[in-house]
């Protein structure tokens, strides 16, 4: 999703991760309306991972703590080989396994957004929702952001669906919406 500041992509995406509600309308996600749905918990834990433009890092906890934050409502926090197991794929992933027991503050911006994205990543999710997920970095590190996100796409078969209003982000989607002033002016596939 693509549009200024303002247009409404964070929202839309605040309701398909079921943190907010529309007014009107339904969203239906694999068959499931979130509007029907009482506890959306288990659908949030099973279904989908978030990497916020802010990382939402908890300065407290290191960062392997931290990427385990999705874990903790699972079956798996009884089993702690395979919650680790989980967890060191997803560092893997985004190359940070040496940098498990550092505290965030000791990490570059750009190594946050990878953690952030190893957070998404650890409960297996089917789709991420990815709010600007370079709008903080330098356009290296941003690059290298996006090959993870493009990597976890094809390897895992991961759904991404990424708000920006970097057109050359957008250019990489297999499909663009264009939002502006809360509307879909735009839907085409790339």
């Amino acid at each position: 999703m693509i549009g200024p500041s303002g247009s409404g992509k964070s929202t839309m995406l605040n309701m398909l991760g079921t943190l907010d509600n529309p007014y009107s309308g339904e969203i239906i996600i694999d068959g499931i309306n979130l509007g029907n749905e009482k506890d959306l918990s288990d659908f949030r834990r099973d279904t989908l991972g978030f990497i916020f433009q802010l990382h939402n890092l908890l300065p407290n906890l290191s960062v392997q703590e931290n990427v385990e934050i999705p874990l903790v409502r699972t079956k798996l926090s009884e089993k702690e080989k395979e919650k680790r197991a989980l967890t060191y794929r997803s560092f893997e992933a985004v190359g940070l396994l040496d940098k498990k027991d550092n505290k965030p503050n000791k990490l570059s911006g750009g190594q946050r957004q990878r953690v952030a994205i190893a957070r998404a990543l650890v409960n297996n999710p089917s789709i991420i929702l990815a709010d600007e997920p370079t709008g903080s970095l330098d356009s290296k590190t941003g690059e290298m952001v996006l090959d993870i996100l493009k990597n976890m796409h094809e390897e895992y078969n991961v759904t991404l669906i990424i708000v920006t209003h970097d057109n050359d982000v957008a250019k990489l989607a297999e499909r663009t919406i264009t939002i502006k002033d809360g509307q879909i002016i735009e839907d085409k596939y790339n």
